[in-house]
């Protein structure tokens, strides 16, 4: 009974061992049944491999695209943290060019040391996108935040007539809108 168990194992071409290339014969001879069997699994080996080379397509796909979304979020963070510090630097302009406007009997090279402190600041912070907000012309909500309204001869209405606090953008990004006095 053995004897027959090993026997078939041997002339099953599924069950059979692979063997060293230098031992295979050169023509195996099969039944169409045994024939067919080994078709059928060949092509299932087929079908599980192109199952196999889908998900890897699809897993090479999702990796791309998470690092992608990875690395724009990064972009992000990093851009986002900029204007925070450009955004707790503003007092410190306001402050300086309040100093600046009210200077009077101050020592010339004093003067001097810190219009040359505002403009290193003020360049510095430009070379990371900081731009002033014009606030000339038309009142502009998108821009613009009005806190007072004042009647003025020959203004046209909705015309700014004084900017209180400068507003500021980096990049297309607003950090501080400019407050305003409109004509009425």
């Amino acid at each position: 009974m053995k004897d027959e168990k090993n026997d078939k194992k041997l002339n099953d071409p599924l069950e059979q061992q692979p063997a060293a290339a230098e031992e295979l014969p050169d023509e195996i001879t099969m039944t169409k049944e045994e024939f067919e069997r080994v078709k059928a699994h060949i092509d299932g080996l087929k079908q599980e491999n192109e199952k196999m080379v889908a998900l890897a397509q699809r897993v090479q796909a999702d990796f791309d695209n998470f690092r992608k979304r990875n690395a724009a979020i990064h972009l992000d963070s990093v851009e986002e943290g900029g204007r925070n510090v450009i955004a707790g630097l503003l007092p410190v302009i306001d402050n300086l060019e309040r100093a600046l406007s009210n200077a009077e009997g101050i020592d010339l090279n004093w003067m001097e040391g810190l219009v040359l402190v505002q403009r290193q600041l003020m360049d510095t912070l430009r070379k990371y996108g900081l731009n002033e907000i014009p606030a000339d012309g038309m009142f502009d909500p998108n821009l613009h935040e009005a806190v007072l309204q004042e009647e003025a001869e020959g203004a046209q209405s909705g015309s700014v007539l004084e900017v209180l606090q400068k507003g500021y953008k980096v990049k297309d990004r607003i950090i501080r809108h400019s407050m305003v006095k409109v004509a009425k």
